[in-house]
Order: structure tokens, then C-alpha cells, then sequence
């Protein structure tokens, strides 16, 4: 895939993909995830499943964008580019553990849901820890929005393939993201918050109008997208050989 419209496409399109994946989820593991008695309750293991299925979604899109635009970055700066793969990477990872937690709450309503007394006050024990693993997920794998926005943002910003104004919105908001997701480990903080509101546009758009800037216009033109072009000619080796020779 060396074509510059190419991969702008494709990763603005794996960037849209990561809202249309996560935002359903949040509504579809509501029950799950504020329900004590769920594990021992009748259960909408559908809705879960589904919502537990665009997680992984928005997790492997989240990977998608960092590989596709990793050729195109790393001519920038290799390795703020490793970085941001990284990144991408570890998001994606943290993201999954919280599905398998809650997935684990389903299977155990499944197998042992309608257990009585000592028994069910143990599987509401068992599934409110589960619950609570993928709210730790929630805050740390979303959380690293904010390397993601300092590292590609420096990228996008330095190599002026897209407009600056939209790495702009990250770098502003990574801090202010940053701020708030410690003052919620400390418990300072709710996730759901003014600080929490005011935190999130600037990395929420960021990402948004970089996928779709990406995909409605592309990269802009620069030495990095000429290189690009050049790396895809059939005639780029004999380029190089004339060069070496000259």
C-alpha cells in the first residue's frame, strides 16, 4: 500500500471505525456494568456479547491506524512512530482484557446464575471484581489517547501533512486528559465529571477530524508523500542506481 491516498483512506476509515465500534459499546454494556445482581439475574448476555464484540473492534482498528500509517510517519521520526505503534498496541491489549473480564461475568451467570444465599452474595462479589477490572481498563486503555495524542500529534504536526489545527486540538487536550484520568486514580476525580467533559473534546475531535480529514482529502502535499510516491515508482530502483553511480 504505497500510495499516499491510499493509506490516508485506509486510516482515516480505521479511525472513524474506532468511534462507530466504541460508542454503540458503552450504551450495549450499560446492564453489565451497573447492574450488581446481573451475574445472578436473568441477563441480556446478547446485548453483552454484541457490545463486548465492537470493543474488540474498536481494538484492532485502534492497532489498523498505528500500522497503516506507521510508513508514512516513521519518515518523520522513526521513533516517535515505533512509539506511537506502541502505544496503539498497548491500548489494544488493555482493551481486551476488559472484554475478557466482562465476558466472564456472563459465562459465569451462564453456568452458575440462580445460585442462592452464600452462594449468589459470592458470584455478586465475584462479578462486581470482574466489573471492576474493565473500569481500571476503561481509565487506562482509553486513557493512552494521550501518548497517542503527543506522539502522533508531533508527527502530524511537524511533517504538515495534515492541517495544524488538527494535531493542535491533541496536543491542547493530551494534557488535559492526562490531568484528569490522575485525578481518577487518586480518586480526586469521576469519570464522568465537569473536569472529565472539559478534558475529553480535545482528543475526541482530534481523532475524529483526523479520520475523516484523512479519508475526504488525503494526505497533504510534502517531501514525505514525494517519498512516498518515489519508494512506489517501478522505476524508484533505477533511480537509486543512477544515483549511487553519479
Amino acid at each position: 500500500m504505497s500510495s499516499p491516498r491510499k493509506i490516508a483512506l485506509t486510516a482515516g476509515a480505521l479511525y472513524l471505525l474506532t468511534f462507530l465500534a466504541s460508542i454503540p459499546a458503552v450504551f450495549l454494556l450499560h446492564p453489565v456494568l451497573t447492574d450488581p445482581s446481573y451475574i445472578i439475574g436473568p441477563g441480556d448476555d446478547a446485548r453483552v456479547l454484541f457490545g463486548g464484540v465492537l470493543d474488540i473492534t474498536n481494538a484492532l482498528a485502534c492497532i489498523g491506524t498505528a500500522v497503516v500509517l506507521f510508513p508514512v510517519v516513521k519518515r518523520q521520526n522513526e521513533a516517535l512512530a515505533l512509539g506511537f505503534v506502541a502505544a496503539r498496541v498497548l491500548e489494544a491489549a488493555i482493551i481486551f482484557v476488559g472484554v475478557v473480564s466482562l465476558l466472564a461475568v456472563v459465562t459465569l451467570r451462564q453456568d452458575l446464575g440462580g445460585a442462592a444465599g452464600a452462594d449468589a452474595d459470592a458470584l455478586v462479589a465475584v462479578g462486581a471484581a470482574l466489573v471492576a477490572v474493565r473500569d481500571w481498563t476503561f481509565l487506562f486503555g482509553p486513557g493512552l489517547a494521550v501518548a497517542n495524542a503527543l506522539l502522533l500529534g508531533t508527527l502530524m504536526y511537524r511533517s504538515r501533512l495534515v492541517p495544524r489545527a488538527i494535531p493542535l486540538m491533541g496536543l491542547v487536550g493530551a494534557p488535559l486528559l492526562l490531568a484528569s484520568n490522575t485525578a481518577t486514580m487518586f480518586g480526586a476525580n469521576d469519570q464522568l465529571s465537569v473536569l472529565s467533559l472539559i478534558a475529553l473534546p480535545g482528543i475526541f475531535f482530534w481523532e475524529l477530524t483526523l479520520g475523516i480529514y484523512l479519508m475526504v482529502k488525503g494526505f497533504r502535499p510534502s517531501p514525505i508523500t514525494a517519498e512516498l510516491v518515489t519508494a512506489g515508482s517501478p522505476s524508484a530502483p533505477d533511480v537509486v542506481a543512477v544515483a549511487g553511480r553519479a
